[in-house]
């Protein structure tokens, strides 16, 4: 199915850009990483997926992706918060979850968080540190923080950005690769449950406050891109991605479908394996055939010459690895600390599979596998 606007042409497809993987193949790309994923409800999705795609070609169901701190989900297990704790919507909300292969070359890791920079994150980042080294940490971390924490709440969440990135540029090594997914939109009418019983009334009764979260969240996008590139790190766009895409996005105006986050796994492989100069398998499936094609997101748009005033982007965010410390980056943006250093190419380097033994995690629960 290909997106457009009314009176457009139809949109092309991008399987030339981005590609299907299979599980065999993605089993393969993981094989003997560690990776992190730290977020909301959306990125909790995310980890679903990918776990399920380790394991099988088949997409996650309705219910699955529902699912809010379960005992265990496709042989992975909880391990704090969630349904061993208590379940609700609230700030101080926990969920940490890990999936282990049955051979054990493959380990992904969740934590739910309700706010980009926290004490619990300083927690997560001492695991991190004396736990084994992740080879790829996915985050995002937007709507709870932009509407659960005051007034002054895109103020903090820029100061809250540039903390977090300085304190991963601290503790990861240069060999992982940290990709920051960009918040993705929001319908007109917005009821997921990280909103209060009374924002709730007012986003659902009020439009222009509803439209105000959208914008807030394009700006919040903004702000993460430029400060995520500003310390070398990878941006993945999803915002730019999806933003066609509203028959996949469920009635709340915040989830979306198992078709959306395939596809949103199909984007996120491709990046890491260009990231990691690993060479991407190619196939052409025939029209309405193979995993996934059941979405196809809108084109690049066209390049815009000459030079580009301050605030304005080309296209979408895609950082892949590269050095991003320019001085003379055209979005200006209040820096909290000090320059930071340039992390290397990873096209241009192993990545390191064999881990150091090193202190036992700081977690109080107990890692399985």
């Amino acid at each position: 199915m290909v997106f457009c606007l009314e009176n457009e042409e139809p949109r092309l497809s991008l399987r030339s850009a981005m590609v299907h993987f299979q599980a065999s193949e993605v089993q393969q790309l993981l094989h003997n990483k560690f990776v992190v994923i730290l977020g909301d409800s959306i990125q909790r999705a995310v980890y679903k997926d990918l776990v399920l795609l380790l394991q099988r070609d088949s997409l996650l169901t309705a219910a699955q992706l529902k699912a809010k701190g379960e005992l265990s989900f496709e042989q992975d297990q909880l391990v704090a918060g969630g349904q061993l704790g208590e379940l609700h919507n609230g700030t101080q909300y926990r969920e940490v979850r890990q999936f282990c292969s049955g051979s054990g070359h493959h380990l992904v890791r969740f934590y739910f968080l309700t706010r980009v920079y926290s004490e619990y994150l300083e927690g997560v980042l001492e695991e991190l540190t004396y736990g084994p080294a992740p080879d790829l940490v996915i985050i995002n971390s937007c709507l709870w923080d932009l509407s659960r924490y005051g007034r002054c709440s895109m103020e903090s969440y820029r100061e809250n950005l540039e903390r977090v990135f300085v304190r991963m540029d601290q503790v990861l090594p240069d060999s992982c690769l940290l990709v920051w997914n960009m918040a993705m939109p929001l319908g007109e009418r917005v009821t997921g449950g990280f909103l209060l019983p009374e924002m709730l009334h007012f986003l659902t009764q009020l439009q222009p406050l509803a439209g105000s979260l959208r914008r807030d969240v394009v700006e919040g996008n903004f702000y993460s891109a430029t400060l995520a590139g500003d310390h070398c790190f990878d941006v993945l766009d999803l915002h730019f991605h999806f933003r066609h895409a509203v028959q996949h996005r469920h009635r709340d105006g915040v989830h979306w479908d198992q078709h959306a986050h395939r596809h949103l796994s199909h984007l996120l492989l491709t990046h890491v394996a260009d990231a990691w100069g690993v060479e991407l398998p190619k196939r052409d499936y025939p029209s309405g055939c193979g995993p996934g094609v059941n979405f196809v997101p809108g084109p690049l748009p066209p390049p815009v010459p000459g030079p580009i005033p301050h605030g304005q982007h080309r296209g979408p965010v895609v950082h892949r690895g590269m050095p991003r410390c320019a001085p003379n980056s055209p979005y200006h943006v209040p820096r909290m600390g000090g320059p930071c250093r340039q992390r290397l190419r990873h096209s241009d380097r192993l990545i390191h599979t064999n881990k150091l033994d090193r202190q036992p995690p700081a977690h109080s629960g107990t890692w399985p596998g």
